[in-house]
């Protein structure tokens, strides 16, 4: 069950609307504005699900997906990626990185929270 989530994204407004949307149904919510601050964050707490933008500063979204994967204890955590690339490559990229999802931006909030209340 969900019950803690981390939101990476480097546009302030986005980490808004995730946090409030998030944070509305029930859900504690933890805000990162690149990637390194939210490894940081996933190295210091356990989250149940990781949101991440896909282009931010320092690391990409698919980077911030291999490292978690990597060692961090996130191997079996759903982590998904927020973007607006629709492409098969990137799907590609997103699931070999071990992305279990995207979701494509402008994000719809009521699919965001039906997608999140799944797991």
């Amino acid at each position: 069950m969900i019950r803690k989530i981390l939101a990476i994204d480097d546009s302030a407004a986005m980490r808004e609307i995730l946090n409030v949307t998030l944070s509305a149904q029930g859900y504690e919510v933890k805000v990162a504005s690149d990637g390194d601050e939210g490894i940081a964050l996933a190295r210091a707490e356990t989250f149940d699900l990781v949101l991440t933008d896909q282009y931010m500063p320092k690391l990409s979204g698919l980077e911030v997906i291999t490292t978690l994967r990597n060692g961090h204890g996130y191997a079996d955590t759903p982590i998904f990626v927020l973007t607006t690339e629709d492409g098969a490559a990137f799907k590609e990229a997103a699931r070999a990185a071990g992305a279990t999802g995207w979701i494509e931006k402008p994000l719809d909030l009521e699919t965001l929270t039906e997608l999140v209340a799944q797991f």
